[in-house]
């Protein structure tokens, strides 16, 4: 069987990202790490959308776009 891939990734930017770990508590995929102290990156491979980390950040930084 071949694996379905989300029709939708969370995006965040990473020069305005303040590397608090909010997004990266809620995500239940454990697709969301802090990197390095410094800012949020997304393993697209395992990042299905759902938005959770999205609505966590307390500076708003996280957008679910759709995967092209």
């Amino acid at each position: 069987m071949k694996n379905k891939i989300a029709k939708r990734k969370a995006v965040p930017r990473r020069e305005l990202c303040a590397a608090c770990g909010a997004c990266e508590a809620v995500c239940k995929r454990k697709a969301i790490k802090i990197w390095k102290g410094s800012y949020s990156v997304v393993d697209e491979s395992l990042c299905v959308g759902c938005g959770l980390c999205a609505r966590e950040c307390p500076a708003s930084i996280i957008k679910i776009e759709e995967r092209l």
